[in-house]
């Protein structure tokens, strides 16, 4: 099976800084995208950023010029770099991935972690 393990959330202050981390692992032939999703209390889930296999990214308007993500394709991790933080990105950010299992395409989603930031 495959397992997702993400750690580096907490409590920041408003324009601080917070990098969280994502990795893969189990039984996986290759992996296509990983993304950021976070959820508010009463809100949708929402794509925050995405990147591609080749490193090709997209973010939400939202977090652009202030969130960077990046991957280890050698350690199967991604990570989300967050900067400038407002209250208003409190949520918990969830880690999903595209992971082949031999040739069947699967998504996975690792437990969220909690991200708060004090005005």
């Amino acid at each position: 099976q495959v397992q997702l393990v993400e750690s580096g959330g907490g409590l920041v202050q408003a324009g601080g800084s917070l990098r969280l981390s994502c990795a893969a692992s189990g039984s996986i032939s290759s992996i296509n995208a990983m993304n950021w999703y976070r959820q508010a209390p009463g809100k949708q889930r929402e794509l925050v950023a995405g990147i591609t296999s080749g490193g090709v990214t997209n973010y939400a308007d939202s977090v652009k010029g202030r969130f960077a993500i990046s991957r280890d394709n050698a350690k199967n991790t991604v990570y989300l770099q967050m900067n400038s933080l407002k209250p208003e990105d409190t949520a918990v950010y969830y880690c999903n991935a595209e992971i082949y299992i031999g040739a069947r395409l699967h998504y996975f989603w690792d437990q969220g972690t909690q991200v708060a930031v004090s005005s």
